[in-house]
Parts: structure tokens; C-alpha cells; sequence
């Protein structure tokens, strides 16, 4: 029987993996930068932690996690996303003592099952970065400041900042009932997802993609307009910090996300490059989420990046695998001689090449081109009866030396390194 992956699951082959491996790698520099610190969480959690932190009537749990029932009756979940999964580890560990705000990032798969497009899949990768406890508007300014600056250093080419506010659990009550008011008196134009969704989680239909909810919602009152004076001030600063570092951002009032948590301050950040589906990220406040996962009652912020749409558009150098040093050897006393000094130089900090069985000397050549191995050294009879080895630059008129047998391990890790400095 021949098999293959999942569906919306894909092997990330070698030659793929170096790109990834640079966007991963300056993520960790660039937050870092800012106090940020990485976790790592367990694929699995509690349903029960979704279901309540990301809303029951929401897309995500009504149709897209991949729960099941564990052996010891438990019903678990692939996480969908990180930010349920990052307020339980804060709570579980009691870091809310902690000053100036819990800042952390983690780098991971996530799991939904929803119908594979241009890069998205239903095992995907997500940078996911929080802010908790602080709710000033200026830690949401920096944060968004900070995703705009991370992107650049990817290299995404242009992209643009969609902003709302949508309002705190103070003023979001009375903006829901004008919204429902509103939408009641267009019911009809509403497709048959929305209808259901009118009385549940109105807020979504400002979301629907469909042509004939777009018109409707057009004409919709803006959350924006309905912000109690705290709401207010706080997207004020917001604004204010975003306008005071020269970042543009168009104020979008039918900006939702997709998941219940959020309140307040949300956003995207879109690109040009992606056709339809034209989102690269995006994120906002969820303050409450923590209380509702068994905290204390305290702010939170953060954002979340698709590695798959990150890398369709970042034009990042790949972080390279190639080879320092190919080694070449003919016949088996040469052999034997290359296998040991394989050892001691991977020891010496190089990545070496060393392929047992005969060939010949071009083939051997041939293969180190292709691997694009930086040096290639050369053992032979002849070689082992004068006590020499040649190493061989492999750059187009790479210089080519005899070097002695003996301290050859050092003698080669000292040229390479040099070469590489």
C-alpha cells in the first residue's frame, strides 16, 4: 500500500527547511530585542480550555479542532491557536507576580480542519507573541510597531495596517444591540450563516466574505463610535504611539477577528501579494481572557503570524546546510584515514562530508559540487605514501595545497575557519 500525508499536512523537506530556519531564527533575535521570551507548550490540551477561551460559536470550535476522546476519557484537542494555551500556562504557574507584564513568544504547529488554500493547511505554523498583564494603549502601539519592524527585517515587501477598536465589556453591550437592531432590519439580505449568527455572535457578520453581507454591513454603525471614555482614551494612545513613530494605518470598522476573546484594540496587517486571502497576521487585546481561564482579571495583547503566508512573501536568505568540507578518498587504507579525521573535525565545529564506497576520484568531485561543499580533501594511495593530503577550494579558482599528515585535523580546521571569518 502506498501512502501519503494527511490532507493540509505537508512534509517540509531539506531543501525547504533552510528558509524557515532563517525566519525562526530572527524572530528569536528580533523579540528578544524587546524583553520577549520564548515557551514551548504541549500540543494537546483540554477542550474545555478552547471551547471557553476562543467561544463556543465560533468557526474554530464549531467546525475546525481536531478533538478526541483520550483513553482515560478525557476529551482532548490539537491546539488551533496559541493564545488560550499561553494564558493557561500563566495562570497554571502563577506569573501574574510578575512586574512590567508576562512578554513571551513560541514558535509551533497548530491544527485546524478547515479546506487547504494558498498557505494555509490544517497543520500550519504560527509565531504567536503575548503581552499580559499591562493595558496600556502605548503596549499595544509598541507591539504593533514591533510586528511592522519584524516583517521588515523579513523582508515581506509592502504591507499595510487595518485598525478597530471594538469596544470593552462596558461599551460592547449596548454597541451589540444597535448592531443586532440594525441587522435585523436587513435580515433577509443576509446569507443563511449570518441569519444563524444574528442572534449568537453578531459581531461576526462583519466578517462574512459573502458579497451580499459585505453591502449590508457596509452601512452598519462602527463599533468605534460606541467606545466608552476609557475605550476611547486607550485607542487614542494607540493611535497616537502608531502616528508618533510615522507608521500609517487605515481605520477599518468592520475589522473583527475571529475568535470571541478579543476586545478593544484590533488589527491585521495585509499585503498586496496575497490575492484574495490578503491577510498576513493579525491580533488585538483580549482582556478577560485570563479571567475566564481561572486567573486574576488582567489585561492582555499579542498577535499571531502564519509562517506558511510569511515565507510566500519573505525574500529572507535561507540559513545555510552547506558543507564545509567534502572528503575524497580512494581506496580503503584512505578510507579508513578519512573516517577518523571526519570525527575530529566535525569536533573542531565543521560540517564534513564523509560517504563510504569506492568511486572514483571525478565522481567523488562531482558529488561534492553538487553538494556545494566550500573545500574538498583528497586522499589517495599516492597521498598516504608522501604523508600528504590536498585540499581543494571548491570556489572558481579556488586555491589548491599539499598539507602534511600529521596535525592535518588542525591544520585544515584552522584554514576553513579562517576562510569563513
Amino acid at each position: 500500500m502506498k501512502y501519503q500525508s494527511v490532507k493540509g499536512m505537508k512534509d517540509i523537506l531539506p531543501g525547504e527547511v533552510g528558509r524557515w530556519q532563517a525566519v525562526e531564527t530572527l524572530a528569536r533575535e528580533y523579540f528578544s530585542r524587546f524583553g520577549y521570551k520564548e515557551i514551548r507548550s504541549p500540543i494537546l490540551e483540554k477542550t474545555e480550555l478552547f471551547i471557553r477561551g476562543i467561544g463556543e460559536t465560533t468557526d474554530v470550535v464549531e467546525k475546525e479542532m481536531y478533538t478526541f476522546i483520550d483513553r482515560s476519557g478525557d476529551s482532548l484537542t490539537m491546539r488551533p491557536e496559541a493564545t488560550a494555551q499561553m494564558c493557561r500556562a500563566y495562570v497554571e504557574h502563577k506569573l501574574h507576580s510578575q512586574t512590567g507584564g508576562w512578554k513571551v513568544f513560541t514558535i509551533g504547529p497548530m491544527f485546524r480542519h478547515e479546506q487547504p488554500q494558498k498557505g494555509r493547511f490544517r497543520q500550519f505554523h504560527q509565531i504567536d507573541v503575548e503581552v499580559i498583564g499591562p493595558e496600556e494603549g502605548l503596549v499595544d502601539a509598541e507591539l504593533i510597531s514591533m510586528l511592522i519592524g519584524f516583517l521588515e527585517e523579513c523582508r515581506v515587501g509592502p504591507v499595510s495596517v487595518r485598525l478597530n477598536s471594538l469596544g470593552c465589556r462596558n461599551c460592547r453591550p449596548a454597541y451589540r444591540e444597535k448592531l443586532i437592531e440594525f441587522l435585523k432590519g436587513r435580515q433577509e439580505e443576509l446569507c443563511p450563516e449570518c441569519r444563524r449568527r444574528l442572534e449568537l455572535n453578531p459581531l461576526r457578520v462583519l466578517d462574512c466574505k459573502s458579497a451580499g453581507c459585505k453591502a449590508v454591513v457596509a452601512d452598519a454603525p462602527a463599533a468605534a463610535d460606541h467606545l466608552c471614555p476609557t475605550c476611547q482614551a486607550s485607542f487614542g494612545q494607540v493611535r497616537a504611539g502608531l502616528e508618533g513613530l510615522g507608521l500609517d494605518y487605515e481605520l477599518d470598522h468592520r475589522l473583527v477577528r475571529g475568535l470571541d476573546y478579543y476586545v478593544g484594540t484590533t488589527f491585521e496587517v495585509i499585503s498586496g501579494k496575497l490575492g484574495g486571502q490578503d491577510a498576513v497576521c493579525g491580533g488585538g487585546r483580549y482582556d478577560g481572557l485570563i479571567a475566564e481561564v481561572g486567573g486574576p482579571d488582567q489585561g492582555g495583547t499579542g498577535f499571531a503570524i502564519g509562517l506558511e503566508r510569511l515565507l510566500l512573501l519573505s525574500e529572507l536568505d535561507p540559513v545555510s546546510d552547506r558543507p564545509d568540507l567534502f572528503l575524497a578518498h580512494l581506496g580503503q587504507e584512505a578510507s579508513f584515514e578519512a573516517f577518523k579525521l571526519g570525527h575530529q573535525l566535525r569536533a573542531a565545529g565543521l560540517k564534513v562530508i564523509f560517504e563510504p564506497g569506492e568511486k572514483s576520484l571525478k565522481a567523488q568531485l562531482r558529488r561534492a559540487g553538487k553538494l556545494e561543499a566550500g573545500s574538498v580533501l583528497i586522499l589517495g594511495p599516492e597521498e598516504l605514501e608522501r604523508r600528504v593530503a590536498v585540499l581543494k577550494d571548491m570556489e572558481p579558482d579556488g586555491e589548491q595545497r599539499e598539507l602534511g599528515l600529521d596535525g592535518l585535523s588542525d591544520r585544515v580546521a584552522e584554514i576553513i575557519h579562517g576562510k569563513k571569518a
